[in-house]
């Protein structure tokens, strides 16, 4: 079979394309056919460090396809269901970007047949930390479903992002009033057709002041991907006992000297090292998101998707580093 591998870290430069056999799924795993793999941030974040282990690495955590044979101990009936995949690299050597991958059962997820394997690659790791990001207020669900965050409102920094995007469909389809923050018409375009009801362009208008016109009171739950950059923003236009929840971009963070005041929360989010409950909350919500016709991807759903073959990977990989906006995708 065709597979992605790199043995050392570095740049794209380091991926290439080889032949590998076909493996064979163990007790408890199944072996699914990829169509369509999906790239996050991480994937090539990780790549730059080299292989978790000795030897070959296929990146990629996310990716859709059909389960094709099962080990020991799964019922024979999975084998030809229409899968959606998450933290196939996660500890792990083989990630997506190759013909077959194995591994553990529940993390092939039955994908709802409304849902086409383009959605399925793409939720994984955004629609994860999206729902992660949405469940830790004080007081709010753990797993999300129709009117969960009824009479909340959400602001979601970046909304044209992944992220962002998962993060608006998911707090719509929970019945919240979503706000987002965007840097350009473009991307104000792209969040409006995600689902956000209210739309806040922070380089054409004053944020907070947009942002208490719509929640005088504050919001509840901010979904935060540039936390050093919007600490002061996001505790002006909190509401008391909030929670910021922030994925980040990894640099330092001085918070306001007031955030005390307000007891509000910040609330780090990483998909691979959350726990393992809120990881099964997760996947169940997004199952059910997806069967309800709630998640959606493509222009139409403020989400642009960007193709490449699988022996173009390491282009997929420069195109999600550079920031372009949309979902990444390889086909298989």
């Amino acid at each position: 079979m065709k597979a992605i591998v790199y043995t050392e870290g570095g740049g794209p430069e380091v991926l290439r394309l080889t032949e590998r056999p076909v493996p064979e799924p163990g007790p408890g795993e199944v072996r699914v056919r990829v169509e369509v793999s999906g790239v996050n941030p991480t994937d090539w974040k990780v790549r730059t460090a080299g292989p978790q282990d000795e030897g070959e690495q296929v990146p990629n955590q996310d990716g859709a396809g059909l389960v094709d044979a099962v080990g020991e101990g799964v019922a024979p009936g999975r084998t030809g269901q229409r899968v959606w995949i998450w933290e196939a690299a996660w500890q792990r050597s083989d990630g997506t970007a190759q013909e077959y991958v194995v591994l553990p059962e529940e993390q092939a997820v039955p994908l709802p047949d409304k849902a086409s394997l383009d959605l399925g690659a793409s939720i994984g790791i955004p629609a994860m930390t999206a729902h992660r990001a949405l469940t830790v207020r004080d007081g709010g669900p753990a797993r999300l479903g129709p009117g969960a965050l009824r009479g909340r409102t959400v602001l979601v920094a970046g909304g044209a992002g992944a992220v962002g995007n998962m993060a608006i469909q998911l707090a719509r389809w929970a019945g919240a009033t979503v706000v987002t923050t965007v840097s350009s018409p473009f991307k104000a375009r792209l969040a409006e057709a995600a689902g956000a009801h209210h739309v806040v362009d922070y380089k054409a208008q004053d944020a907070a002041a947009a942002i208490r016109r719509v929640a005088p009171d504050g919001v509840d739950i901010v979904v935060e991907v540039a936390l050093a950059a919007n600490a002061e923003l996001d505790v002006s236009v909190t509401a008391q006992n909030g929670v910021v929840a922030y994925y980040d971009d990894g640099a330092e963070v001085v918070l306001p000297r007031w955030t005390f005041f307000g007891n509000l929360r910040f609330q780090g989010v990483l998909v691979y090292t959350m726990p393992a409950e809120a990881k099964r909350d997760a996947v169940a919500a997004v199952t059910a998101a997806l069967a309800d016709g709630s998640l959606r991807v493509g222009k139409e759903a403020g989400l642009p998707l960007h193709r490449f073959p699988l022996e173009r990977t390491a282009d997929a990989h420069t195109t999600v580093e550079k920031g372009e906006v949309g979902k990444v995708l390889i086909d298989v």
